[in-house]
């Protein structure tokens, strides 16, 4: 290719035009930038506006305190200091003693009693820094939270006790809210609140479980009833037609192995099959021996004029000198208490209720069922047993239950 073919086609092509390097150009790009980056600079500031530093909190309390705005900013930040107040609470509470203390004349009561006005001002401080620091009222705020609400309730049973010692009124239910102070500790741990919330989210869960537990007692407790209503109050008396002279009774009106009848000795009547019956009334002892005499024994000394001190009160100096008043306790009858101060019984569903309720914690089980087998028969240990199995599997069940819904 010669020079002159070269030369129309580079004659007649474009010019070769640098755009970047057009003077026009770069006003043209300052002049578009400049609207983009008022645009940029306002999203900015919205979304700085939007943006906070505990985003779990209300963005604005009060109309008109930002969570940067001192003194907002201050109060969110000493919230987080009471833990250690509340565990001194915690020690202050357990050195308290009642029954020593009951006039706080003692320094060491005084001491303790000045902590607890502090610990009682600080936490009311506390309740104010927050309201400041939350807001009072909304989802986010102070008392949309349940255990602020419970911190609410217990400053405020303290403004109820504190006015009331200014009257000089001692009411112990107010003053037994101090054992909840502790429980702001689960408001300051993260880990133990969530845990605990989640546990109380799951007693709903358990409601056909408790309802099981319920018709078991309840079933259980009819039966008892049904069987031994008023059994329990069986004792050994005299026949109704035993009489002494003038001047000389039975020690008790009827046979009890101790004078505050705690275990009671508890027969069989006629028509029931019992295990113990009147005739097994061991003999009285004075001092580790059998007493030996009849109450004939006695008559005769009162009818020779002799002295009958030592049959009366069980001092004779001779061993076994003394009246066997037990082999006269003859008769079972159905008196007007209970064992353990009327506490045990099936005389009707509540007490059964209570029954049930000691036998499947098994603490003193054994005893009640003795009780029961001396009464009506021997073969009643069926009933507790099934009722020691059934519960068992029933809390058992329950455990599994509660283990499972956890996750």
């Amino acid at each position: 290719m010669t020079s002159e073919e070269e030369g129309p086609a580079v004659v007649g092509a474009e010019p070769h035009m640098d755009l970047c390097a057009s003077p026009g150009w770069d006003g043209l790009v300052e002049e578009e930038a400049g609207p983009a980056e008022q645009v940029a600079d306002d999203v900015s500031s919205e979304l700085s506006a939007l943006v906070v530093p505990y985003p779990e909190l209300a963005p604005i309390v009060f109309f008109c305190l930002k969570q940067t705005t001192c003194p907002r900013s201050w109060c969110i930040r000493m919230v987080s200091i009471s833990m250690m107040v509340i565990l001194l609470n915690c020690v202050t509470l357990g050195m308290y003693q009642p029954c020593e203390n009951i006039d706080c004349s003692s320094e060491r009561c005084q001491i303790l009693q000045a902590f607890d006005a502090f610990i009682y001002i600080f936490f009311a401080l506390e309740m104010v820094v927050k309201i400041v620091a939350l807001g009072i009222f909304g989802r986010r705020c102070y008392l949309g939270d349940t255990w602020n609400r419970l911190d609410f309730f217990i400053v405020m049973a303290g403004v109820v006790e504190y006015s009331l010692d200014l009257q000089n009124i001692n009411l112990t239910a107010i003053r037994t809210v101090r054992v909840l102070r502790p429980l702001k500790a689960i408001n300051r741990v993260p880990s133990m609140r969530i845990l605990v919330n989640l546990l109380l989210d799951t007693l709903p869960m358990l409601g056909n479980v408790l309802l099981l537990c319920f018709f078991v007692f309840f079933i259980f407790g009819i039966i008892g009833v049904q069987l031994w209503a008023g059994l329990l109050r069986n004792r050994c008396y005299p026949e109704e037609n035993f009489t002494l002279s003038t001047g000389v009774a039975l020690p008790a009106p009827y046979y009890s192995p101790d004078e505050k009848d705690e275990r009671p000795f508890i027969c069989s009547l006629l028509q029931d099959n019992g295990i113990m019956s009147c005739s097994d009334v061991p003999a009285r002892r004075v001092a580790g021996h059998q007493c030996c005499l009849e109450v004939d024994d006695l008559l005769h000394h009162q009818a020779l004029g002799l002295v009958t001190e030592p049959f009366l009160n069980a001092s004779a100096v001779v061993p076994g000198l003394c009246v066997n008043w037990n082999r006269y306790y003859t008769r079972c009858h159905t008196g007007h208490r209970n064992p353990h101060k009327g506490a045990i019984n099936f005389d009707n569903i509540g007490y059964a209720w209570i029954v049930i309720f000691q036998v499947i914690t098994l603490e003193g089980w054994v005893e009640i069922m003795y009780y029961v087998m001396d009464a009506h028969s021997f073969y009643n240990f069926i009933y507790f047993i099934l009722l020691i199995i059934v519960s068992t599997q029933t809390h058992s069940h329950t455990n599994s239950h509660r283990f499972m819904s956890l996750f």
